[in-house]
């Protein structure tokens, strides 16, 4: 049987604060999650890797930030719609 989703975001919201209430570096804990996100990135710009790191660092650092911006146009775009099917 499966769960209401409100029942399956207050459970992982608990598992979260006990997750955070035992450990002592938290950005130390998410170092590998942050890392591998980066890597998605870097993949993007140099699936070969012949650039050099640093200028591979600062292309996915670009791409990263083309991400983001996609996100928050896309985010914008759908409030406004539903602004327009609520009005």
């Amino acid at each position: 049987m499966t769960r209401p989703i409100s029942d399956r975001v207050l459970r992982g919201r608990v598992g979260a604060y006990r997750r955070w209430a035992t450990t002592e570096d938290r950005r130390e804990a998410t170092a590998p999650a942050r890392a591998a996100f980066m890597r998605r990135f870097e993949d993007a710009v140099d699936p070969n890797r012949v650039l050099a790191p640093h200028e591979r660092a600062i292309r996915a650092e670009f791409a990263r930030r083309a991400y983001m911006a996609e996100l928050s146009r896309r985010r914008v775009a759908t409030r406004r719609r539903r602004t327009r099917e609520v009005t």
